[in-house]
């Protein structure tokens, strides 16, 4: 479990959002406050970037080609081939001191992100393949990692300053959440809690800000099941990627980060749902 390499030595300010796309073998990442979007190819090596130009909180793959962002102020799709950033929704309007922050799809299609806040004024929305915007969560103070059960009828959620994995009930059909709970309480001398992934057996991983470690949990039991030791104290969000999603990437911020880490932890992933508008 503590078989942990760094492959790539970004030195990013505030690595986050990995997701793997695997139509195109390739994993997305972005630098939140270094304004850059990344894309990493394990089979070379090879890292390219786009300077976004402001704040990208999260990265998610798109039907319709290309990439989902949730900016500084909103959502907007970005075309990887010419570099276009196009708005697509703006759900509050510019605060000095709030921004989007992390984010996914969920089975549906549809994107969901939320907003960071000091006074907790931060939300979650969720973005529809109309186009339609929706405040699903308001009080919200980092709002971070989020996934949906295997059987698609939980979602799982981060508020980060609340110290722990929250568990709603899930409709697919509408995208409406309900019946808020503890599923998880982390640890305070574990760090605070990030990013999220989920693996093919439903168990949580949760990358740990401050905490030098990723874990995994049982949702259910609320058990912790493993731990993945980081060189580094700021561990912001991971992902399952790879062929045969058997790799478990790893994103990490300043100051002693920065760099992308890569774990082979004995789990599976699943592919990330794309946005479908």
């Amino acid at each position: 479990m503590n078989d942990v390499q760094l492959v790539l030595d970004a030195r990013a300010q505030l690595g986050e959002g990995v997701i793997w796309d695997a139509r195109r073998q390739v994993l997305y990442w972005v630098d939140i406050t270094g304004h850059k979007l990344h894309e990493f190819n394990p089979a070379t090596n090879a890292d390219r970037d786009w300077d976004i130009g402001q704040p990208v909180g999260t990265v998610v793959p798109r039907r319709a080609g290309g990439v989902m962002l949730a900016v500084a102020d909103g959502f907007a799709a970005f075309d990887l081939n010419t570099g276009k950033l196009t708005s697509i929704a703006k759900p509050e309007p510019p605060v000095k001191e709030a921004r989007f922050n992390d984010g996914k799809c969920d089975p549906a299609g549809r994107f969901w992100a939320g907003t960071m806040s000091r006074q907790g004024t931060g939300c979650l929305y969720c973005l529809d393949a109309n186009h339609r915007v929706r405040t699903m969560l308001d009080h919200v103070w980092t709002s971070n990692g989020i996934v949906w059960s295997l059987d698609q009828r939980t979602m799982y959620y981060i508020d980060t300053k609340l110290q722990r994995v929250d568990a709603f009930d899930y409709d697919l059909a509408t995208g409406t959440i309900t019946n808020r709970r503890v599923a998880v309480p982390i640890p305070v001398d574990q760090g605070r809690p990030d990013g999220m992934t989920l693996d093919a057996e439903g168990m949580l991983w949760v990358a740990h800000w401050e905490g030098w470690r990723v874990t995994r949990w049982n949702p259910v039991t609320g058990k912790l099941l493993a731990t993945i030791r980081l060189p580094v104290a700021r561990v912001t969000s991971c992902a399952f990627g790879g062929a045969n999603f058997d790799r478990l990437f790893i994103t990490t911020a300043q100051p002693d980060g920065g760099g992308l880490f890569v774990a082979t932890p004995g789990a599976r992933g699943l592919p990330a749902e794309e946005y479908a508008g």
